[in-house]
């Protein structure tokens, strides 16, 4: 199991495929960096995102946050925001991934955003379902989270936002597993218990005006809990090498709800990349 370790106690679990060396034909192929959501993990970009990737030459790296399976922690450390990003700034250094394009998930687009920003190098960055405002709903959502975590764990969690987050074919499909009542609380020593707590100091007031990099933004216009046309297109505008796809058929979960398309899309967004490397 390869992990990147960071003490005793602590370390990063990861997997990292290196592209496919075609420079003379199609330019370099970069390596899209997946940054997980709080919730998420490596199996969310493995399951089909990835793969598909490879197949097309690109690289890969996929990374569980500390707190997320196989990433250790020392018990009672706070998993603050402040850490996960620095988390990612040392991953990246010390695996210095070819030409990376750092794909980031919900929360997970800001850490990506906030690691360029503070120098991280990239050549290219998307964010999936990121963009957005904290207002007293979605505030209120980020306090709610580690609330129904500890009453009846991700199980409740998920069954609670579940049918709010994804569209609706996704969530007629998930419907027949949900609602069991097999719920039990989850521990406040848990990593995912952590990550949530701490979710809400995270900064969202970026400057988005100095990620002069190329970005790509896909909103899913089905996720009912995050998304706010009015904030997406006012934050987008900030972008000075933006471009954006809005996909109605989809939710807040894009790599769950639509992997190929996400996966198309995604390799597009390299090709270009790798031609303007020529």
């Amino acid at each position: 199991m390869p992990q990147l370790k960071l003490d005793d106690d602590n370390a990063l679990f990861y997997e990292h495929h290196a592209p496919r060396d075609n420079a003379a034909q199609d330019g370099a192929r970069p390596t899209f960096v997946f940054v997980n959501a709080l919730t998420g993990n490596t199996q969310h970009w493995e399951a089909a995102v990835a793969p598909a990737l490879r197949a097309e030459g690109f690289g890969t790296l996929v990374y569980n946050f500390r707190g997320q399976d196989s990433s250790p922690f020392t018990p009672g450390l706070a998993l603050t925001p402040t850490l996960i990003i620095d988390d990612l700034k040392t991953l990246m250094a010390q695996l210095a991934p070819a030409r990376p394009v750092l794909v980031g998930l919900s929360i997970g687009g800001l850490f990506a955003a906030h690691a360029i920003l503070q120098g991280t190098p990239a050549t290219g960055l998307v964010l999936l379902n990121t963009l957005r405002r904290i207002g007293p709903r979605i505030a209120w959502v980020n306090d709610a989270l580690p609330v129904i975590a500890k009453a009846g764990g991700v199980g409740l969690l998920m069954d609670a936002m579940l049918p709010l987050l994804t569209n609706q074919e996704f969530a007629a499909k998930a419907r027949a597993g949900a609602l069991t009542g097999a719920y039990e609380p989850l521990a406040t020593d848990h990593g995912h218990y952590g990550l949530m707590a701490h979710a809400s100091a995270a900064d969202w007031d970026i400057a988005y005006e100095g990620l002069t990099l190329p970005t790509l933004v896909i909103s899913g216009l089905q996720d009912r809990v995050f998304y706010d046309a009015e904030d997406v297109d006012a934050l987008y505008a900030r972008l000075p090498q933006a471009s954006r796809e809005d996909w109605p058929d989809a939710g807040h979960l894009l790599p769950l709800e639509r992997p190929e398309a996400l996966a198309h899309s995604l390799a597009a967004f390299g090709h270009k990349l790798s031609t303007a490397a020529r």
